[in-house]
């Protein structure tokens, strides 16, 4: 998997500012079509 840069340092899967899922799932955040990074959200998130 690509190294992913996360500064959520509350997630489970943050080591040392990169994400360590196994799987990344992001979504859109309640909207029909996302044009700016706001309007979306990683579903991956796992709190410590």
């Amino acid at each position: 998997m690509a190294q992913i840069k996360c500064t959520v340092t509350e997630c489970n899967y943050n080591k040392d500012v990169l994400c360590s899922a196994p799987m990344i799932e992001v979504t859109r955040n309640h909207i029909q079509s996302a044009t700016k990074s706001e309007q979306t959200k990683c579903e991956t998130f796992k709190k410590k």
